[in-house]
């Protein structure tokens, strides 16, 4: 098993949760986080710590699009290690639906 980052993510880029990692697995995108599902060691300690709840384990359904999403982007996005400051404009974007639709970035 693995954990995710679904499209909560999407603009909010909160990185409490790159702060506990023990491994590093976390990748940074222009506007979302991922997690690269063969370095995660499943631990859990970043659910918790994800104040928006985009983190989730890949074993919930719904999930294997992100799965999915989260292996090809850490393949392409850089490593992050440190917590950054989140986007400005965060807060109003935290629960709004169908984010990936509207907001996506691939590119850096």
């Amino acid at each position: 098993m693995t954990y995710i980052v679904n499209d909560k993510c999407i603009k909010c880029k909160l990185m409490d949760c790159v702060e506990v990692c023990p491994v590093d697995c976390f990748y940074e995108g222009k506007n979302m986080l991922v997690i690269k599902p063969d370095e995660c060691i499943d631990c859990g300690v970043c659910e918790p710590e994800c104040p928006v709840d985009a983190i989730k384990p890949e074993t919930e359904k719904g999930s294997e699009k992100w799965l999915e999403i989260n292996r090809k982007y850490s393949e392409i996005w850089p490593n992050i290690s440190q917590k950054k400051e989140p986007p400005k404009d965060n807060e109003k974007y935290k629960n709004e639906e169908n984010k990936f639709e509207k907001y996506f970035k691939e590119n850096l």
